[in-house]
């Protein structure tokens, strides 16, 4: 129970750290978003500088105020769960805008992760139980070139290779934008189809990684002398296999596992960029071209909150599967 406290304290003091820093982070670029909107009513006529001001203040970015003012308006906003009004989607509020991009996020992410996880912890069990064979002396380097590989680059040539140069598959946009939006047969089928090269993507950039993890934690395992007992034991290989080797050897991996769930909204921006997917990385490209203060700090926050309460699930997670790391912290 003392363990539990002090990680939660722990935490508790890292959400405030990144909550300041997202205030202050994007305060620090240059440029002012009521400004820039403002340049697009200019065009239809002269505006008032009170008309400016009121811009300013429903942006939450009224320059008149000093900055811990300014701050404690932040976490009092916070703490209503007003993050604000967007201004690339003006009037939308900002929970509006990333509500509907985290769905697909969610989606894809969660989905991607998960068949990265089950193929590359079985592909890593296969390689690791016949370490020395063709297989495994061609799988390990092909997966360790594969891993060094950044994901961006894999992304430029999948939409090259499969989308622009044989057209096989759609990369742009989460469905066909002449269906009508809902839980329809075709609209799912059209975003199942255009979701094919992002989650092949994360997939292939990722599988490499659970793959070398499984693979020297399981060759460490089978070396344990309750793998010699059950093979001398005469059991089925199978179950040597995954019910005593592999059951043990995914220990690093499910901790990784948790960590890689919080890692969703904020893992995969650049790939949602590059295939123009409707998800959070796309409406966090479009806040850093129009200087929307509000929305960049909802997707920081979103993405925060995220991955420390992945790390604290990876954290309990763990200690709950190994009495070991248990006992010595409670020693």
């Amino acid at each position: 129970m003392r363990h539990l406290i002090r990680r939660i304290c722990f935490y508790l003091v890292a959400l405030w750290a990144s909550i300041t820093l997202n205030f202050i982070v994007p305060r620090l670029a240059p440029g002012n978003p009521a400004e820039s909107l403002l340049l697009r009513f200019e065009r239809k006529g002269p505006v008032s500088p009170e008309t400016l001001k009121a811009l300013q203040a429903s942006f939450g970015i009224n320059t008149s105020d000093p900055l811990w003012l300014q701050y404690f308006q932040y976490l009092n906003n916070l703490l209503h769960g007003n993050l604000g009004i967007s201004f690339t989607a003006y009037p939308t509020p900002v929970t509006t805008v990333i509500s509907q991009g985290i769905v697909w996020t969610l989606i894809l992410g969660a989905v991607s992760v998960v068949i990265s996880f089950v193929l590359g912890c079985l592909i890593g069990i296969v390689m690791a139980w016949k370490r020395g064979s063709l297989l495994d002396t061609i799988l390990s380097p092909a997966m360790t070139f594969l891993s060094a590989i950044p994901y961006f680059w894999l992304a430029l040539i999948i939409v090259y290779i499969f989308g622009f140069s044989l057209g096989w598959f759609p990369f742009s946009d989460g469905y066909d934008i002449t269906l009508d939006v809902g839980w329809n047969g075709d609209f799912i089928l059209s975003a199942i189809y255009h979701a094919i090269l992002p989650a092949v993507t994360i997939v292939l950039s990722s599988v490499a990684g659970w793959m070398l993890v499984m693979r020297n934690s399981m060759i460490m395992t089978l070396s344990e002398d309750y793998v010699l007992m059950a093979n001398a034991k005469g059991l089925h290989s199978l179950r040597v296999m995954f019910a005593y080797a592999a059951r043990n050897a995914i220990l690093p991996n499910v901790a990784g596992f948790a960590l890689s769930l919080g890692f969703i909204v904020g893992g995969q921006l650049v790939t949602e960029i590059v295939f123009s997917y409707p998800g959070i990385g796309y409406s966090l490209l479009q806040a850093v071209q129009g200087q929307d203060y509000t929305l960049l700090q909802g997707i920081f926050l979103i993405i925060a909150l995220a991955v420390l309460g992945a790390n604290f699930l990876a954290d309990l997670l763990y200690t709950a599967l190994d009495p070991r790391v248990r006992q010595g912290r409670s020693a």
